[in-house]
């Protein structure tokens, strides 16, 4: 295994995956990175989950882009998930873009890539594909399962479907379910899409790319990870390079040209089938509906992993309300967990930036479950 480079398996070769949806795929290819070395006894692993628009390259490089990983401010050696102590985990998710099956792979029964024929896949699906991926990797049990964002609902859904294999969890800026609010931004960003003349149905692949509506689609959702206040503070209404306004249609604002640039370089890295798919399994996200409408019965077989839970007060795409939902069904299972609510204007993307209160209660927590887990395993290898 090349360590801090990604790697790729390729599992559900004998079984199919069955998904969520009804349908199985089979094979499912699997691209990873790993950081760190395992430790004899497998106590030592990390699993870090992506957000909808991230993906493996957690603290390495990004090949596409050449910036610094997502996390890599936290991730690596010395650093607050300390690398020379922790063997960390993070995979491309099912239905992306970044060497994990998804719509633009190859469909082995027709030989040409999946597009719209892929299946519709879930959160939980995802999970499933994770989990599989620690089988390979040997891993039996993890120290901590962290993500924000739709990284912070994978690890709502490892503790619903596989609450036996993690001792900590950590779920940042995220919600057990999507509201009518969140559909409906994800739906604008679909249409913007599907309205390309270039997406053909999804058949676009070998000719150009529906760039235009997966640009739109882009800016839409970054105005959610943002809040009014750092959209004010960062630009209010400066002009762009010009002392009046054109009186035209051209980016006047600042704050145009930065949605336009981020539009642009998104659709280098990304693929607008992929963002259709994985938009729509967030979308399904409702682990309440599971369990009769009752979302702490999904944590009752999780008693024993310990669990933190923190949201940031100008976060108005998971607001805090969201996130206490998901400590009120933890402690109402009977879940230890933490919670903080951490004031910063940044808005979404807060688990995203250096927080100085989440550091320093992640460092904490982390800590603490590496004592609890070192003390379990020590007290059941005496019985």
């Amino acid at each position: 295994m090349t360590i801090g480079e990604t790697n790729s398996l390729t599992l559900f070769e004998d079984a199919p995956l069955e998904l969520d949806g009804g349908a199985a795929l089979s094979p499912v290819d699997v691209a990873y990175e790993t950081y760190g070395t395992l430790s004899a006894d497998g106590g030592n692993a990390i699993l870090i989950c992506h957000a909808l628009t991230g993906d493996q390259y957690v603290a390495g490089p990004h090949p596409v882009t050449g910036k610094p990983g997502w996390w890599a401010r936290l991730i690596g050696p010395g650093k607050l998930i300390d690398t020379d102590k922790y063997f960390v985990v993070c995979s491309n998710v099912l239905g992306s873009c970044m060497g994990s099956t998804g719509p633009s792979s190859t469909n082995v029964a027709t030989g040409e890539p999946w597009g719209i024929d892929f299946p519709v896949i879930t959160i939980r699906d995802m999970v499933r594909v994770q989990a599989a991926l620690l089988d390979a990797l040997g891993i039996e049990k993890l120290l901590m399962v962290i993500g924000g964002s739709m990284g912070g609902m994978q690890v709502l859904e490892w503790l619903t479907t596989f609450p036996g294999r993690i001792h900590s969890a950590a779920v940042l800026a995220s919600a057990a379910r999507h509201t009518a609010q969140n559909i409906a931004f994800h739906e604008v960003g679909r249409q913007a899409v599907m309205a390309d003349p270039n997406w053909n149905q999804g058949r676009y692949y070998g000719a150009a790319a529906p760039d235009k509506g997966l640009s739109v689609a882009r800016m839409t959702a970054h105005i959610t990870y943002l809040s009014e206040d750092a959209l004010t503070q960062k630009f209010g209404r400066n002009l762009q390079e010009r002392e009046e306004v054109t009186f035209g249609f051209d980016a006047d604002f600042q704050v145009e040209s930065y949605l336009r640039h981020q539009g642009s370089t998104f659709v280098d890295r990304f693929d607008a089938n992929s963002y259709l798919y994985i938009t729509r399994a967030m979308d399904y996200l409702d682990i309440p509906s599971r369990y009769g409408g009752r979302l702490a019965d999904a944590f009752t077989a999780a008693r024993s992993v310990r669990c933190c839970v923190i949201a940031f007060t100008s976060d108005w795409l998971y607001p805090t309300v969201e996130n206490k939902r998901i400590v009120h069904a933890l402690n109402a299972a009977g879940v230890p967990v933490s919670f903080a609510e951490i004031e910063t204007a940044h808005g979404h993307d807060s688990f995203l930036l250096e927080i100085e209160e989440m550091d320093v209660m992640l460092e904490g927590f982390l800590a603490s479950a590496e004592r609890t887990y070192a003390a379990n395993r020590t007290s059941e290898e005496g019985q």
